[in-house]
């Protein structure tokens, strides 16, 4: 059951029209009031031939007309409207029951409080079997307001006990932490001019798109202009930013004038105080040798980060939830960056998962946002490098991506995060899809030129000594043939394919996998990338810098030279 309480109008006839009108398209049907402060006497134009809708408004209007007679200054926002609806599979609910809940929902509220004879004037109108309406005039008999200030929250509450008494479809309890509903003036502007999205979602998937290219708010907005967006800034004396507010260009008042959005109105996350944490928290610069010398591309860092994200990010406890808050936080900005990065043929499914995990990235755990440096850099990396992925490095960090939103998922369930843990599922399916469709041409090269048979029972052999509890799974996988030779290559570069099945298994566990075999596949890809170490080539090598650093040649004498050295491990023989 969802109560929607509406932005405070100053209309109570115009509303009653509505309510025992006809509707938009003849939807209305037998309009009647089922409720009210005091049924009694009470016209109700939908029944009674006599009874008129000045009439009624009067009625509830009454209160006011007295308060603004005894005060100078008018009441001119005492109209409160509440529409309750029903899920569409929940039973049908008498006029009587309606009835009662609207009684609950005014009380909650503090339109009606129990007990209070001076409380605000309501009624409550049905026209369909599966809504009312409650209108209520903000001023008590008294002359004073009523306390409406978190009615929100307080409706919404009643509402999930009253889906409990009255056996209705039991919905999420809200945080408090969701973006606004787009209303329906907004929705009805967007489809007159053929727009997709209201200007407000429009505005934050923009802002959203932004955030990974910038590193301060000052940099943000530069980029949103850049984009064409209308950008306010709130100054103060000293320049220094205290605000912002964002347009949709097109989107004009009654007046012609633009229209803009202050962040937080958007969603509760882009706020200026929030994005600044985000964008702007101290990190330590890395040595320009040590990032001349990395040899890994944006897209190998990037998995490597998300390597950090391993199954003891849901562990809790207050400084563990906030690094974790902030990790997921980040983590909606590297599949945002990567869906903007990533081929075209690949980009929808990232999209669609960037737009359902924008959800998930607040809650409301206080991020300790310092704590996410290493992804947030890796997705800024990303958008600011000049190539894109291969594909093998496309399908890596997919399921890297794909496995830090299970964990995102898990955390946000453990801690009673409802909404978080649904849109995180919600994006865990499309970055399914996606690292599915970016795994398959890599899948079909290895499988092209797997190992021999003789090979593959010896790699066999290794997967059951490595993940005995998931062998058999992962050896009748499909997948299998390109992981053997994923194992073989591995192997000619002189690592240990049970060493590499063995770190795999302990980072991603593969008890939830649908296909283990693809899920070792990009594992052991990333690992294995680069040859492995020669410990005794480089035991060699050590040996000759300190001799050539702590002894001192004779005059006419050679200095000493490192011999070279075996390699480490020979082939194993294959039959």
């Amino acid at each position: 059951m969802i109560a929607a309480i509406k932005p405070a109008g100053s209309n109570t006839r115009g509303l009653l029209a509505y309510l025992y009108g006809p509707g938009q398209h003849d939807e209305h049907l037998d309009p009647h009031l089922i409720a009210a402060f005091a049924m009694l006497g009470m016209p109700d134009p939908g029944r009674d031939e006599h009874a008129t809708l000045t009439e009624l408004g009067h009625h509830l209007d009454e209160p006011v007309r007295l308060r603004n007679s005894e005060f100078g200054k008018p009441v001119t926002d005492h109209v409160w409207h509440c529409p309750v609806r029903a899920a569409p599979e929940d039973r049908y609910l008498s006029d009587t029951e309606w009835g009662e809940i609207a009684q609950r929902i005014v009380q909650a509220a503090g339109i009606a409080p129990e007990g209070d004879d001076l409380a605000c004037r309501w009624i409550a109108v049905r026209h369909a079997d599966d809504h009312i309406h409650i209108l209520a005039t903000t001023v008590r008999e008294d002359g004073r307001r009523p306390k409406l200030h978190g009615s929100g929250v307080r409706v919404g509450d009643e509402c999930r006990q009253i889906e409990e008494d009255y056996g209705l479809r039991r919905l999420k309890k809200g945080d408090r932490t969701a973006e606004h509903r787009p209303t329906q003036a907004e929705m009805h502007k967007a489809d007159r001019l053929g727009w997709e999205q209201t200007s407000r979602q429009w505005l934050q998937d923009r802002i959203r798109s932004a955030i990974p290219h910038a590193t301060s708010a000052e940099e943000l907005l530069a980029y949103l202009e850049a984009d064409d967006i209308l950008v306010k800034p709130r100054r103060g004396p000293s320049g220094d930013l205290l605000g912002y507010a964002v347009g949709r260009p097109g989107d004009l008042n009654k007046d012609g004038e633009q229209i803009y959005h202050p962040g937080g109105k958007i969603a509760p996350d882009l706020t200026l105080p929030k994005l600044k944490a985000r964008l702007e928290t101290i990190t330590p610069e890395e040595h320009p040798t040590a990032r001349r010398n990395r040899p890994t591309t944006a897209w190998h860092q990037a998995t490597e980060a998300l390597d950090t994200l391993g199954p003891e990010a849901t562990t809790t406890g207050a400084d563990e939830d906030a690094r974790t808050q902030a990790n997921i936080s980040a983590l909606g900005e590297l599949i945002e960056v990567t869906a903007q990065a990533a081929p075209a043929d690949h980009r929808a499914q990232l999209r669609s998962a960037s737009v359902a995990f924008a959800r998930a990235q607040r809650s409301q755990v206080r991020a300790e946002d310092r704590a996410a440096h290493a992804l947030r850099t890796a997705a800024r990396d990303i958008a600011h490098t000049a190539t894109g992925p291969d594909g093998s490095a496309l399908a890596v960090l997919t399921a890297a991506l794909l496995w830090a939103a299970i964990l995102a998922a898990r955390w946000h369930e453990a801690k009673g995060h409802a909404h978080q843990a649904d849109a995180a599922r919600q994006a865990v399916q499309h970055l399914q899809s996606a690292a599915d469709a970016a795994l398959a041409p890599t899948l079909t090269e290895l499988e092209a030129r797997r190992p021999s048979e003789g090979t593959r029972r010896t790699l066999a052999n290794d997967v059951r000594a490595a993940v005995p509890e998931h062998a058999e799974r992962i050896l009748a996988d499909p997948g299998w043939p390109g992981l053997a030779t994923v194992l073989a290559d591995a192997e000619a570069s002189g690592h240990k394919p049970h060493q590499l099945l063995t770190e795999a298994a302990a980072r991603r566990e593969l008890g939830t996998a649908r296909q283990p075999a693809r899920v070792l596949i990009t594992r052991i890809q990333h690992t294995s990338r680069n040859p492995a170490p020669n410990r005794r080539a480089e035991a060699a090598r050590l040996r000759s810098t300190t001799a050539s650093v702590f002894s001192t040649p004779s005059p006419g004498t050679q200095p000493p030279t490192a011999t070279t050295a075996p390699t480490s491990q020979q082939s194993r023989p294959r039959r």
